[in-house]
């Protein structure tokens, strides 16, 4: 497995080496000129000309892209062109709200979706099936941002039970992290509650039917055991494989949510990064989330080793 897993590093060298050329050209070929916002809209040809050439933006694209790729190597992601503070700190400024936000979500969507998934699988076209199916269209169809309103509405403006808006790190108090981060979870969580359930649900209807869980309700153990133990085990493969890339997409698409919520977020900085035309910022964050998407598919790969003593690498 330390093989394969050297293997996998190795090979995603190439994958971000693509993605960093991608990013590069479609920000530099779009329309517009960054030189242009920063020196605002009575600049001189001569401010334009210097502001480009401090930026390197005079220079031919391969050379822009080598030095923007050296730096990168280096670890300087760059400095915003909007607000002149370096990259790698506003992301630090951003992160802890967008993970903290991520990490509850999954933690709701996988305890939440798949007991249900297991249920619903267990009790297959019976009442308890066709309502958690139902719910769980329900969850596909609404969009994220009326979930949202309608919790607020519910729970902070009519029962006063949470803050509307906001963020608190977890630093200054566990009750005043979870009391603003429980309404944004569920929000962000809607939709993967019902992808994941219905998944669960999927695979275990496969499992159930097989022999050795036959064999294990014939010698008599408990349900719970036969469902929990044995069946959701072996039907855990392709479960991972959507939790772990939710989890990646949770962290990548949190923009409605963050703006619903009014969370600072990375959502809300890539979003500002874009209107403005802030292209260190904008090439960092998609770096990082390509980066994500690779270390997330290494962990559920290796995962499937752990889960299934069938699959070796």
């Amino acid at each position: 497995m330390f093989a394969y897993f050297i293997r996998r590093i190795l090979a995603s060298i190439p994958v971000m080496l693509v993605v960093a050329l991608f990013v590069f050209l479609l920000l530099r070929l779009s329309p517009g000129d960054p030189a242009a916002i920063i020196a605002g809209d009575m600049a001189s040809p001569a401010q334009l000309a210097n502001i480009r050439a401090a930026l390197g933006l005079d220079q031919p694209l391969h050379i822009q892209f080598f030095v923007w790729l050296g730096e990168l190597v280096r670890g300087n992601f760059g400095t915003s062109l909007i607000s002149q503070t370096p990259v790698l700190t506003m992301i630090g400024q951003r992160l802890e709200p967008t993970v903290s936000l991520a990490v509850v979500a999954i933690l709701f969507t996988v305890v939440i979706s798949v007991p249900l998934g297991v249920i619903a699988a267990w009790r297959h076209g019976r009442f308890l099936d066709n309502l958690v199916m139902s719910a769980s269209v329900v969850g596909f169809s609404v969009p994220v941002f009326v979930i949202g309103y309608l919790l607020i509405q519910l729970f902070a403006l009519e029962l006063g039970w949470l803050p509307v808006q906001g963020f608190r790190s977890l630093s200054e108090g566990i009750a005043p992290f979870a009391s603003r981060i429980v309404l944004p979870a569920l929000t962000l969580s809607s939709i993967y509650i019902a992808l994941i359930t219905r998944m669960t649900r999927a695979s275990m209807l496969e499992v159930l039917d097989e022999d050795y869980i036959r064999t294990a309700r014939a010698k008599g153990l408990a349900e719970r055991a036969v469902l929990f133990r044995h069946a959701l085990r072996n039907a855990a493969v392709p479960i991972l494989t959507v939790i772990g890339t939710g989890f990646a997409l949770m962290i990548s698409g949190v923009v409605v949510t963050e703006s619903v919520f009014n969370i600072p977020g990375l959502g809300r900085l890539i979003v500002d990064a874009v209107l403005a035309r802030d292209y260190p910022v904008i090439q960092a964050l998609i770096l990082l989330t390509a980066g994500l998407y690779v270390i997330i598919n290494l962990l559920i790969d290796l995962s499937y080793a752990i889960t299934d003593p069938r699959i070796r690498y």
